[in-house]
């Protein structure tokens, strides 16, 4: 356990963001699955609906630190690869 004041406050500090970033990584995925799920069932137009609106979530994540710029990268191009497909 922590046993100066620095070391409790970054400990405190720590498990907050834990939190935080636990929920956002979770929104995160739901709104991909979001897509997924439009890809599956055939509609083509709930699916890009989807994909633009999870499009700046996936940004707004890499700004976060929740995930990698090439992990954001391959996901956009993966969903949109899967929607052009439908087409």
């Amino acid at each position: 356990m922590a046993n100066s004041a620095q070391a409790k406050k970054r400990a405190r500090q720590a498990e907050v963001s834990r939190i935080r970033n636990t929920g956002q990584r979770s929104n995160l995925r739901t709104f991909i699955k979001r897509v997924l799920s439009a890809v599956e069932s055939g509609d083509v137009e709930k699916a890009t609906a989807a994909y633009t609106t999870v499009v700046p979530i996936i940004d707004s994540a890499v700004n976060k630190g929740l995930i990698h710029k090439n992990k954001a990268a391959r996901n956009k191009s993966r969903l949109n690869k899967k929607i052009r497909a439908m087409a």
